[in-house]
């Protein structure tokens, strides 16, 4: 670092203002390069986002806890712009009651899926109990997801880490995915990416289209409510 550089990295260490600057700065500069790759998905902005933030904190020896005095003020933001998917939900409602069913039948199938095959896989693997009830909720949104975990015995960090590489891998493939599939409905196209990555694959899906993010808010917060329920229904069955 130059003398100028490690004096303000200095102060902010001491500051709330180090976990907010590094957040912000972390997303523009993986932002900037997703732009310069034409918004390819393999570009991801928030998987490049968090390569530079533990890269920053690994070399500068900055503890989790001194970050996350000044990143929280963005983590409260999440409640906010998850209330804020209500808008474009609004706009699509015509849609949406007309394609209930269906919608309802897809869900259904999503959410059993993404809870059978990630503890299935994780059990052929020989994984412990614990983080195999800790993959369960992965496909939720974080804190749902880690409320779920430790209700059921399982792992919260190793939701959160779970559950943040799930909307990741699923913002990155779901494209390529839908598009092998030949599916070209916006509506289909958001849900399954709703249902499949949450938060993360819902601000993909906004990039896409309004009509695609609306349709996968849907499908996350959806999910957000019919996880809770199938998971203990699931577990019941597996004693």
């Amino acid at each position: 670092m130059t003398p100028r550089i490690a004096a303000i990295w200095v102060y902010l260490a001491t500051t709330p203002l180090l976990g907010l600057s590094a957040t912000l700065l972390a997303y523009l500069a993986a932002f900037a390069i997703y732009q310069r790759c034409r918004f390819n998905p393999l570009a991801n902005p928030v998987a490049i986002a968090v390569a530079l933030l533990v890269t920053v904190l690994t070399l500068t020896h900055t503890p989790y806890p001194t970050y996350f005095e000044g990143a929280q003020f963005v983590h409260f933001l999440l409640g906010p712009a998850t209330v804020a998917l209500a808008v474009p939900l609004y706009q699509q409602w015509p849609r949406l009651r007309r394609h209930a069913i269906p919608l309802l039948g897809g869900l259904l199938a999503g959410s059993l899926t993404a809870i059978v095959s990630g503890t299935g896989i994780a059990m052929l693997l020989g994984a412990s109990r614990t983080t195999t009830l800790s993959i369960a909720p992965k496909s939720v949104t974080t804190p749902i997801a880690m409320g779920i975990a430790d209700k059921i015995g399982g792992l919260p960090s190793l939701t959160a880490v779970l559950v943040i590489s799930t909307g990741i891998l699923g913002a990155i493939l779901a494209t390529f995915i839908l598009n092998a599939l030949r599916i070209k409905d916006y509506a289909v196209r958001g849900f399954a990416t709703g249902v499949a990555a949450h938060g993360i694959g819902t601000a993909r899906a906004f990039q896409v289209s309004d009509e695609a993010g609306a349709f996968s808010g849907l499908g996350m917060g959806l999910n957000g409510v019919l996880t809770p329920i199938l998971v203990p229904l699931l577990l019941s069955l597996w004693h």
